[in-house]
């Protein structure tokens, strides 16, 4: 059943005919394409032997690093001046060190590593920035639309990344592929339109924690924004961690060939892009609690890799955590636009993504050896448990049913 709570006179246009968003849009397809290549890239090189595995790993950490220590900061900027300018720069730097990464090939892992660290910091930068310019570009009854339009780009990227990385391999080599990734990001710096205004500075200024610490405290007065964070912590970091680190090993020892990996995680993208066309069209009563139910389906994919099941099994269960995930992120991400106050919108994105993608990779180096020391199935019937029970219990909170604070009468 729908509500006509988020609808506005002019909903029956498709987002993507406006033309502001249109330019924002395409500015965050470009950073989601820059952003999933650049891992393929990197592994045509390790293929081509102008890269090692360990040289590899290295690269991709500090990118992680340096996209965790730019998200809270960017998160400060991006409130205390205007949006768009973080994405500029954000997005300029990222283009600039790319050519450094190119460069270091073959020789200088520690160049490569520095400039992959200046790249992943521009796109933790972007990712608060792009999230906070939506709700400027876009009005408030059109934001569902507006978010499951970004998150379509994002899924459509991770299947056309690696196949047209593939493709362009034919034709180019490593060193240009890379430079390709740069001028992706050049592409998500300029596109983006202006947003409203850069709020007024205070004389004094702030310092950095302060400010951050705002954002917390503004977090904190949403407490189905607390439960909802905490439950997707929950499940990305056993969830997540078992399709990246348990089902590559399922599909080698159980299946014998790598390609139920390959078809688990493109089910997982279809998924997702079907979840997405759903919540875009359609809105329920109690927003909050179906998108904590969609949440909860992430959990039989853990569940899947328990027993000796047909592959078929585990594919239909990645195509439902797929779809659940969407089912989540749009109606989450449309409320943090919608009840977050808006000059801290940006700081308390910063927080979800700090959250979320910071226990990405403790999660992964926490799984192997917890396998090893409690065998496959207590370990993944543990992360299946955690991953249905989380979101039903962030559901309890009475706020979570809307995502929203109750009105006061």
């Amino acid at each position: 059943m729908t509500t006509g709570s988020e609808t506005s006179p002019s909903a029956a246009r498709s987002i993507l005919r406006e033309r502001r968003f249109l330019r924002l849009w395409c500015g965050t397809t470009a950073s989601g394409l820059a952003t999933w290549a650049l891992p393929f890239v990197l592994g045509l090189a390790v293929l081509e032997r102008e890269l090692t595995a360990a040289g590899l790993g290295i690269v991709l950490a500090t990118r992680t690093v340096g996209f965790l220590a730019a998200a809270p900061i960017s998160g400060v900027l991006a409130d205390r001046y205007s949006r768009r300018a973080v994405v500029w720069w954000a997005g300029l730097a990222a283009a600039l060190a790319t050519p450094f990464i190119a460069l270091g090939l073959g020789w200088s892992i520690p160049l490569m590593a520095v400039a992959a660290a200046v790249v992943g910091a521009g796109q933790g930068a972007c990712r608060p920035a792009f999230q906070a310019l939506t709700a400027e570009v876009v009005d408030a009854g059109r934001r569902r639309q507006a978010n499951a339009a970004m998150t379509l780009a994002v899924r459509v990227t991770t299947l056309v990344a690696p196949a047209g990385t593939a493709l362009l391999a034919a034709v180019l080599n490593t060193w240009w592929l890379l430079i390709g990734t740069g001028l992706l990001w050049l592409a998500a710096a300029v596109l983006p339109p202006r947003g409203l205004p850069a709020p007024a500075r205070e004389a004094d200024g702030v310092r950095f924690f302060a400010e951050f610490g705002e954002g917390v405290r503004e977090a904190r007065r949403h407490p189905w924004f607390l439960a909802g964070l905490g439950a997707l912590a929950a499940v990305i970091f056993t969830g997540y961690s078992a399709t990246g680190v348990a089902l590559p090993l399922v599909s080698r020892d159980r299946y014998g060939t790598e390609a139920v990996l390959a078809a688990a995680l493109t089910a997982y993208t279809l998924g997702a892009l079907a979840g997405a066309l759903l919540v875009a069209r359609w809105t329920p009563r109690a927003q909050g609690r179906a998108a904590l139910a969609g949440l909860a389906l992430y959990g039989f994919a853990p569940l899947s890799l328990l027993l000796p099941v047909h592959p078929a099994v585990v594919f239909a269960a990645y195509a439902l955590a797929g779809l659940g995930i969407e089912v989540f992120n749009v109606p989450w991400f449309t409320a943090t636009q919608r009840e977050v106050e808006p000059r801290l919108l940006a700081r308390v994105s910063s927080l979800d993504f700090l959250v979320s993608y910071g226990l990405a990779p403790v999660g992964l180096a926490f799984l192997a050896p917890a396998i090893d020391a409690f065998g496959w199935q207590p370990v993944l019937a543990g992360c299946a448990l955690v991953c249905f029970l989380a979101p039903a219990a962030a559901a309890l909170v009475p706020s979570s049913r809307g995502f929203s604070r109750p009105k006061r009468c």
